[in-house]
């Protein structure tokens, strides 16, 4: 048997699984999003933008901002890791920031249903210190409660691989800046940031496109209107075994996080140019 063949033989399972676990549900979900009644057309996307036109601006915000914030919170606690000079936080952090990483998501999401609830941990604990009154109590299970949940959970991951990234930078030229007098926030925004930029957006575009397909987080967080496109997608199967239509938003789920891609991908393409 020739080395060809063998090599063929063993990536045939794996290609099989791909091929008949995703390629083609996902082909046979495109293919559905545009059948209508037993014909093809559009009919499904005019009834979702109809529908959910809100959910779709929703979700899209809700991503964006939490990427925001999980790329500012990653930039933090790598720099700190890479430049802190308490060997003690240094470790204590390091230690700690990895723990959401090993919690499912609707384990964050009981969690933090219990914890920003009105009668919930937070605000018990901030009325216990006096910090506020029952009165004053809030809840934030709205999209505050998503966009902490989704910041809480992804971040570790991409500081993860920005903190690897910075660790790997030369530490000379680290040394070298702190000799001529520049700040540890000076070195990080001007030395460390542009060398890792390509990690961070490697971790970036992952997040979104994770949060993107994240279900149990606006379930349990805020299922009211507006709420995400995940939540609307087990709506319209569940209650009206609408396939057409979840479909179809899937299909724009699909497009939103392509059109991240393929900022990272084209990005990439100019570095390498």
């Amino acid at each position: 048997m020739s080395k060809r063949l063998l090599g063929l033989i063993l990536v045939l399972p794996a290609l099989a699984v791909i091929v008949f676990l995703f390629m083609a549900p996902l082909a046979a979900s495109v293919i559905g999003a545009f059948v209508v009644d037993g014909d093809y057309g559009f009919g499904n996307f005019t009834k979702s933008f109809a529908l959910y036109t809100s959910d779709i601006i929703f979700t899209v915000m809700i991503v964006s901002l939490s990427t925001v914030l999980i790329g500012v919170f990653a930039i933090a606690i790598g720099g700190y890791l890479t430049l802190g000079e308490n060997p003690r936080a240094v470790a204590m952090l390091r230690w700690l920031y990895r723990w959401p990483m090993f919690i499912p998501f609707i384990v964050v999401g009981q969690v933090l249903r219990t914890f920003l609830a009105k009668n919930g941990l937070m605000n018990n604990a901030l009325m216990a210190l006096g910090v506020m009154t029952p009165l004053q109590a809030t809840s934030f299970l709205d999209w505050r409660g998503i966009v902490i949940a989704f910041v809480w959970k992804q971040t570790p991951f991409v500081t993860l691989l920005v903190a690897g990234a910075m660790a790997s930078v030369d530490r000379g030229t680290l040394e070298a800046a702190r000799n001529l007098g520049a700040s540890r926030l000076r070195i990080l925004w001007e030395i460390l940031v542009p060398q890792v930029a390509t990690t961070l957006m490697v971790g970036l575009v992952l997040s979104f496109v994770t949060m993107m397909s994240v279900l149990s987080v606006p379930l349990m967080i805020n299922a009211q209107s507006p709420t995400m496109i995940t939540a609307d997608i087990a709506f319209r199967i569940n209650a009206y075994g609408d396939y057409g239509v979840a479909n179809a938003l899937g299909v724009i789920s699909l497009l939103a996080t392509a059109c991240v891609a393929w900022i990272y991908l084209s990005h990439s393409m100019r570095q390498r140019a």
